[in-house]
């Protein structure tokens, strides 16, 4: 397979990034909107949700689509790859882990909070299944931007060295400082 040359690969790049910014910009709004705002009514709750809702449909969800597209282009069509870095390996999982968390859980839990409460504004507050999406919610999003975090760094630190490949000796690796 042919690799893209420095200018394409510049390109992606910066489009990684700014997928990546977005997504992480994004989570931290939402949390903040989750934890600062204290919604006293269900036609409060409603639209508080639905604010939230349209941070998730509009940003997150295309931005971590972008940025796991262009991961994948980066892997595939330069010469980080998929396995061959540790460090690789793992911001894979993880992101995969945190879309798949985002898709099967999160999604689902605000989207049924925003269809309890437009159908039950008044009493919305007292709805156990709003109650308990609103829980699992709460203790899931701080983890995930935790997680989110850690990647962008992982990202610039680059910890691990490469992975063993059959055959192809360990890579020394240079000092940081001489």
């Amino acid at each position: 397979m042919k690799k893209l040359g420095s200018t394409s690969r510049a390109w992606l790049k910066g489009f990684h990034i700014l997928f990546t910014a977005a997504w992480v910009g994004a989570a931290v709004c939402m949390i903040i909107l989750q934890f600062t705002y204290r919604p006293a009514t269900g036609s409060e709750t409603h639209t508080w949700l639905v604010a939230l809702q349209r941070i998730d449909d509009w940003v997150i969800i295309p931005s971590a689509s972008g940025s796991l597209l262009s991961a994948l282009l980066i892997s595939w069509l330069t010469p980080w790859g998929f396995f061959k870095w540790h460090w690789v390996t793992v911001k894979w999982v993880v992101t995969v882990a945190i879309a798949l968390f985002g898709g099967f859980c999160l999604g689902p839990w605000l989207n049924g909070m925003e269809d309890i409460a437009a159908a039950t504004p008044q009493s919305v507050l007292q709805d156990p299944t709003f109650l308990s999406y609103r829980q699992m919610m709460t203790l899931s999003v701080g983890p995930m931007l935790l997680l989110l975090l850690s990647m962008v760094f992982i990202s610039v630190i680059k910890p691990w060295k490469k992975a063993a490949v059959r055959g192809e000796a360990e890579p020394s690796r240079k000092p940081l400082l001489k």
